[in-house]
């Protein structure tokens, strides 16, 4: 039996009796260095006894307590210092999944079964994080998604979901929005929330699901670690987006979804602004192929820096699941098959035949619930400790157990039918993840950006590109390169989801397509009931409709010209909060006279 430091037997009179119970199992699991500087009774005592009661948070927001992290990690952290592959055993095949190419047939036959569906879905944004890696200390969900009317990322997603239920679902069955958030984040998101009256939003409608954290490692024998600045403060850190599927079974949201007649459950990251434009096409897709999980894919690279979606076969006991297999998993195991080089691009398309994870995911709500039940939303956990030297026996900084939200797949029993849905990156994908120093460096080296240039310039310029394929006279403007990160800035298109979302809204909107004419460094906005019969545009043209009126815009044989807005490049790069994205472009209005 481990013996008790004498620091700590000095002070159990100031620990209640479940602490003192912490402490002592805590010993017995090789954790005694948390305690051998603790201080004389009556200097820290208030230190100590907070201690202690973080250890309580910890042991109780953990399932199965601290001696169940303890022991995984101990297993975990020998598996990766012999370099174990979580995959070792599996055989990696291109799994089956259907292609969405707008206004193509397969598109428009998807997006028709899934309208019916739009009606019945919960919404899960997952929003843990900080803006620090944009030099941002706020929350991300308040950069604003683009800046011609400085929308941010939050009351973009409200938005859209009040027009989804708008003109899909109903006000009797109001669609709900839950939001995984952090320590970090928690205040934050409350605080935007009540000051934007939650964007429209009922706050019925809105649930904030609080993650916790886990204690740091500093050894391979899993022993805690503290603070750096404090001998009375255990080192914590996120556990990971996985989180979100035991929260959504802990506080029973997901069940009450179900109980309220909810089908689907659709889970968004926290910057990405395009994530609900093929939404429809989706649930037709799961719909039709009665799928229990559908992830979005894009195409992807050999050897990209992102997770692969993949259908693994056991070899030995022919076990199949259809997962996520994050890049540097998946070169080994096909090389371990004798698969020429491992993550190669197919000649004929360019591409890895392995389409690209996004965690852009569509649950069948039904199944959803009961496998939380059964399995109670805990994901499977790994670590990746970065090692001093090759003795792989001490780590440069403590590390921690994770979980992923894709990795949900793998407590699905044999039967579940799992596919994914693979559209353009350019319709469904541009997260603003980057500052601009980062993006450059990653554009060097054939990774996307993934800054807030480039995330803006997709998100204005998507509608473009749709209006382009229906027939509308919309030229993109030539690539524009700021600080070494290039995107292509016009024409800026802003469509309000109150006046259409999503790719088959567009036709009614615009019903004579080859009548509209918009110049390349043109911005357009509109809101609301409105049809464009008939537009020539040179500068900027806003057009909001008050509910109950609808408008028609029909220029006829004139044109709207004025100045319109200019993008201006920075003397310098800037890290200020306030200079995220201006330290991109510089969105200037200059309007000029109207009409002419």
């Amino acid at each position: 039996m481990t013996s008790t430091p004498l620091s700590l037997t000095l002070n159990l009179s100031l620990l209640s009796k479940r602490h003192r119970e912490i402490a002592a199992e805590l010993i017995e699991l090789g954790q005694s260095h948390l305690f051998e500087s603790w201080d004389a009774p009556g200097s820290c005592d208030r230190e100590k006894c907070d201690f202690m009661q973080q250890l309580e948070s910890l042991d109780n927001s953990y399932i199965g307590g601290l001696k169940t992290y303890i022991v995984r990690a101990r297993s975990l952290l020998e598996k990766a210092k012999a370099g174990d592959n979580p995959f070792d055993g599996w055989i990696p095949e291109v799994p089956s999944g259907k292609i969405l190419e707008p206004f193509s047939e397969d598109y428009l036959s998807f997006e028709e079964i899934g309208k019916t569906e739009l009606g019945k879905c919960g919404f899960i944004l997952v929003a843990g994080g900080l803006g620090e890696r944009l030099g941002y200390n706020g929350i991300k969900l308040e950069l604003p998604a683009q800046t011609l009317t400085n929308t941010s990322y939050l009351e973009t997603y409200c938005q859209q979901i009040l027009a989804i239920q708008s003109r899909y679902g109903s006000e009797e069955c109001p669609l709900p929005l839950a939001i995984m958030v952090s320590d970090d984040t928690a205040e934050k998101t409350a605080a935007l929330l009540a000051r934007s009256a939650n964007f429209g939003l009922r706050s019925d409608q809105i649930t904030l699901l609080r993650q916790g954290k886990v204690p740091a490692l500093i050894s391979n024998d899993a022993k805690l670690a503290l603070a750096a600045d404090s001998k009375y403060l255990l080192d914590a850190k996120p556990h990971g987006h996985g989180d979100v599927h035991s929260l959504m079974h802990s506080t029973g949201t997901a069940a009450s979804w179900l109980q309220r007649g909810l089908r689907w459950a659709v889970f968004l990251q926290d910057t990405n602004a395009l994530a609900l434009l093929t939404l429809p096409a989706m649930l037709g897709v799961s719909s039709a192929l009665s799928l229990e999980v559908n992830s979005l894919a894009i195409q992807r690279a050999a050897k990209q820096a992102i997770g692969a979606i993949a259908r693994l076969v056991h070899s030995a006991s022919g076990d199949e699941m259809t997962v996520n297999v994050e890049y540097n998993q998946l070169d080994p195991l096909l090389r371990a098959q004798g698969a020429g080089m491992g993550d190669e691009n197919d000649p004929t398309t360019g591409h890895s035949p392995f389409p690209g994870n996004i965690n852009q995911l569509l649950f069948s709500l039904e199944p959803y619930v009961a496998t939380l039940q059964r399995s109670k939303g805990v994901m499977p956990e790994f670590v990746n400790p970065k090692y001093a030297d090759n003795s792989k026996t001490h780590f440069k900084k403590p590390t921690r157990l994770e979980c992923m939200m894709q990795d949900y797949p793998r407590l699905l029993t044999k039967t579940a039918r799992v596919g994914f849905s693979m559209a353009p990156a350019w319709l469904c994908y541009s997260p603003c993840k980057n500052n601009s120093r980062d993006a450059a460096e990653s554009v060097k080296a054939g990774i996307p950006a993934g800054s807030a240039f480039t995330a803006e310039s997709d998100q204005l310029t998507v509608y473009a590109e749709l209006l382009r394929r229906l027939g509308a006279n919309m030229p993109a403007a030539a690539p524009q390169t700021f600080l070494g990160i290039t995107a292509v800035p016009g024409p800026r298109i802003v469509l309000h989801p109150s006046f259409a979302l999503f790719p088959h809204e567009l036709k009614a909107r615009f019903p004579q397509p080859h009548k509209v004419r918009v110049t390349a460094q043109s911005s357009l906005l509109l809101a609301g009931d409105v049809t464009v019969d008939c537009l020539s545009l040179a500068g900027s043209l806003q057009l909001s409709a008050p509910p109950g009126v609808a408008v028609v815009v029909n220029t006829g044989q004139g044109e709207v010209v004025n100045d319109g807005h200019e993008l201006l490049p920075l003397d310098q790069l800037k890290d200020d909060v306030s200079e995220v994205y201006s330290t991109n472009t510089l969105c200037k209005s200059t309007y000029g006279d109207g009409c002419k």
